[in-house]
């Protein structure tokens, strides 16, 4: 009867010692995700120089084309194609990759360890689970340009295939105007954040001289300024799609620097802008510099 009894309670015991040993790690990664230390601040700090690098490069190439020296306003996927033509540019996409995949895992990680204590924490963990999901599509998209296999094809054109199907769909015109919605939600969210520097409250101030502080909200405020343009008007341009019921009204970051390029005083409004990006690509590597990581 013993030896019976034995054979389950064994089992039990041995699922129980697996727990704990699974559960060690996985408490580790969250003390670290909260924390911010040891490997979750390189995924992050990593992650976002690779951010701040794809920026810079769309804004580059749209700088060239504003002064007249080619160029080409183009979304950061046009961007990352235009890098794969040589062999030094492979090496930058190869390293943009897993940069990329570094941002999204830290997002990831950070849904993951963040406290759910109300409303708002768990509103922030799904943000950070939402910008997660855009660097893994942005990792999986630099990795198949890498390999040969398209992946870089226009932002907008994306957007005329996207909209059209959500068209589509019962009350599809609400979803896309409810869409175009959000993005200029997301336009004036970044406006906020420029004029008001709140991008400065993630920053360890302490560790930074006052004059990486006094060029950091510099770049900051442009870059944030420069997004809330670009955001608007694709926001703006979705909103007209769901009007017009016309899949192609829709933009994406490529359109929004065209459309900036083709109106009156364009190459000034390009240029302007596209210096703007510029600044988010450096305000992004004082961010991985000095921001404070900690999932907590």
């Amino acid at each position: 009867m013993d030896r019976n009894r034995s054979g389950p309670f064994a089992v039990c015991l041995a699922m129980s010692v697996v727990q704990e040993r699974l559960a060690r790690p996985a408490g580790k990664a969250r003390q670290q995700g909260r924390t911010g230390s040891s490997w979750y601040a390189w995924l992050a700090r990593g992650g976002l120089v690779a951010k701040g690098a794809s920026y810079a490069i769309v804004a580059v190439l749209a700088i060239e084309l504003a002064v007249g020296h080619g160029g080409k306003a183009t979304s950061r996927q046009g961007a990352l194609h235009a890098l794969a033509g040589g062999s030094f540019g492979k090496v930058v996409l190869g390293l943009l990759v897993a940069g990329f995949a570094a941002y999204a895992i830290w997002r990831f990680v950070e849904a993951w360890a963040a406290p759910a204590e109300d409303a708002k924490a768990w509103a922030k963990r799904l943000a950070s689970f939402g910008r997660g999901l855009i660097y893994a599509g942005l990792a999986f998209s630099a990795a198949k340009i890498l390999a040969g296999a398209g992946g870089g094809g226009s932002q907008t054109a994306k957007a005329h295939q996207t909209t059209a199907t959500v068209l589509s769909l019962p009350a599809g015109t609400w979803l896309v105007g409810v869409g175009g919605a959000i993005v200029i939600g997301v336009g004036l969210w970044n406006f906020y954040r420029g004029i008001a520097g709140k991008f400065e409250d993630n920053w360890r101030t302490a560790e930074m001289s006052s004059t990486a502080r006094r060029w950091g909200r510099r770049a900051g405020t442009a870059g944030h300024l420069a997004r809330a343009v670009v955001f608007g008007l694709i926001g703006a341009f979705v909103i007209r799609a769901a009007l017009e019921y016309d899949p192609k009204e829709a933009i994406g970051l490529d359109g929004a620097l065209q459309k900036l390029a083709a109106a009156a005083y364009g190459p000034w409004l390009l240029g302007l802008t596209a210096s703007g990006l510029l600044a988010y690509g450096l305000y992004c590597l004082v961010d991985a510099r000095y921001r404070d990581v900690s999932a907590g």
